[in-house]
C-alpha cells in the first residue's frame, strides 16, 4: 500500500518494528491463555515519546489482515502518527512472555523486516527534531540495516542510538559492526550494562563502556546499569545519574525503550541532555508498574 504525505513533521521519528505480544500469566510451559496487545523496542520507544510530549512518527510495515488492523489501532491510540507506516502480505511478527520472564519470538521474514532505504527516503527523517533507531531494528533483514544507515545518515535532528543486542537475532561481531557505523552520527547512545557493554566493547565497566562509545564518535554515552541508574559521558567527564525510588515493580520490560523515547522527545522539544535524561529516567522507573513494553507509561 502507498504511503501518502502528512502534512505534519514529527517532533520525533522512530523506525523499527512492532510485535504481537502475547503473554502468560504462568511460565510458558504451563501456559493455556494468552493475553493479546502489541510492543516492540520501536513501539515502547514512540510510545514513550508521545507520553512525554512530542509529535511522534513511527516507519514500519505491518501486515496486510487482522493484526495488522490490531496493531494500527494500537498505534494509533497512543497518539503516534501512522502515516508512515505501510501494510504488505508478509505476517507480523509475534513474541510470547511467560510469567518467569520467558521470551519467545516468531518474528523472520515479517512485514518489518522488510523496510528498507526507500521507505526511509519517503519520510521526513531530516525535518524531524530526533530519530530513534536501534541494534534491534538492524538485526532483522539486511535491508533494515540498510534503512538504519540511510536514516541517520539523512537525520537532521538528534539521533538516538539503542543498541539493544539479542544474542538470539544477531551476532555480537556483527552487532559491534551495526554500533560502529551509527555511533558517528549519534547525539546519544544507551546501552546497557552489563547485557550490551560486554558483548559488544568487551567491558562491564559503565565508564569504559562509555569511554570507548565515545572515542567512535557517540556525542553522549548514557550507559544505564538498572536499579543503579545510569552513567552519563557527554564530553566533560562521567556523572552518575539515580533513579527514583520504585515501590513496586511488575514487569521490567521495555524500560530501556521508555527512557531512550522520553529522552528523545525532550531533547527534540528543546530540553538540555541532563533534563531529558533525568525526565527519561523518571519515565522508565515508573513504567515498572505497569506490564508490558507500553503497559504503564506515567505522563
Amino acid at each position: 500500500m502507498p504511503v501518502m504525505p502528512s502534512s505534519k513533521t514529527p517532533d520525533v521519528m522512530v523506525l523499527g518494528e512492532v510485535l504481537v505480544e502475547l503473554t502468560a500469566p504462568v511460565p510458558l510451559r504451563e501456559a493455556e491463555t494468552l493475553r493479546l496487545s502489541c510492543s516492540g523496542d520501536a513501539l515502547n520507544a514512540a510510545a514513550a515519546a508521545a507520553e512525554a510530549g512530542a509529535s511522534v512518527a513511527l516507519l514500519t510495515a505491518v501486515g496486510d489482515d487482522e493484526l495488522g488492523d490490531r496493531i494500527l489501532s494500537f498505534i494509533a491510540a497512543r497518539g503516534i502518527d501512522t502515516t508512515w507506516i505501510t501494510r504488505r502480505p508478509e505476517p507480523n511478527g509475534v513474541y510470547f512472555a511467560g510469567a518467569d520472564g520467558e521470551f519467545v519470538y516468531v518474528r523472520r521474514g515479517s512485514a518489518a523486516s522488510t523496510i528498507g532505504p526507500r521507505d526511509v527516503s519517503e519520510a521526513p527523517v531530516a525535518e524531524a527534531g530526533a530519530v530513534i533507531v536501534s541494534g534491534i531494528t538492524q538485526a532483522l533483514s539486511d535491508s533494515c540495516a540498510a534503512a538504519v544507515d540511510a536514516a541517520v545518515a539523512a537525520a537532521g535532528g538528534h539521533v538516538i542510538y539503542d543498541p539493544n543486542f539479542r544474542g538470539r537475532l544477531t551476532t555480537a561481531q556483527a552487532a559491534r559492526a551495526a554500533l560502529e557505523r551509527v555511533a558517528p552520527h549519534a547525539a546519544l547512545v544507551t546501552p546497557s550494562c552489563p547485557d550490551d557493554t560486554e558483548a559488544l566493547l568487551g567491558t562491564t565497566d559503565p565508564a569504559a563502556a562509555a569511554a570507548a562509545l565515545r572515542s567512535l564518535g557517540a556525542g553522549a554515552v548514557a550507559v544505564t546499569t538498572g536499579a543503579s541508574g545510569l552513567h552519563l559521558d557527554a564530553g566533560d567527564g562521567v556523572r552518575m545519574l539515580t533513579p527514583e525510588p520504585v515501590s513496586r515493580v511488575v514487569d521490567t520490560t521495555g524500560a530501556g525503550d521508555v527512557l531512550a523515547g522520553t529522552a528523545a522527545a525532550r531533547l527534540a522539544l528543546g530540553d538540555d541532555l541532563l533534563a531529558a535524561l533525568k525526565r527519561g529516567m523518571t519515565a522508565a522507573a515508573r513504567s515498572l508498574a505497569g506490564p508490558g513494553g507500553t503497559g504503564w507509561l506515567p505522563a
